[in-house]
């Protein structure tokens, strides 16, 4: 089993900064990939970034640019650092972790406002 915790969200104004972290605990070796996904208000949960276990990433073409998803192993700890935020960057943004057997995990996500 894999837990998943994120942290960073908050208020911030259009223009400005976020990180967001996801810190895993558990059967951590077990993890192939992380990815962030979001959830605006009214809409379905969409893909934001994904980083594979190999350090490939991804990125939603809404956020390519703005955004940056990394990790560090020896914390278990993947970011996202949101740049450049809008206000349609509101949302609950959640980390989620595939493991071995197809295995999926997701945290309890955190909020982010971009007041514009």
């Amino acid at each position: 089993q894999v837990q998943l915790v994120e942290s960073g969200g908050g208020l911030v104004q259009a223009g400005g900064s976020l990180r967001l972290s996801c810190a895993a605990s558990g059967s951590t070796s077990t993890i192939l990939s992380t990815a962030w996904y979001r959830q605006p208000p009214g809409h379905q949960r969409e893909f934001v970034a994904s980083i594979l276990r190999g350090g490939s990433t991804n990125y939603a073409d809404s956020v390519e640019g703005r955004f940056t998803i990394s990790r560090d192993n020896a914390k278990n700890t993947v970011y996202l650092q949101m740049d450049s935020l809008k206000s349609e960057d509101t949302a609950v943004y959640y980390c989620e972790s595939m493991g071995w057997g197809g295995r999926d995990y997701w945290g309890q996500g955190t909020q982010v406002t971009v007041s514009s």
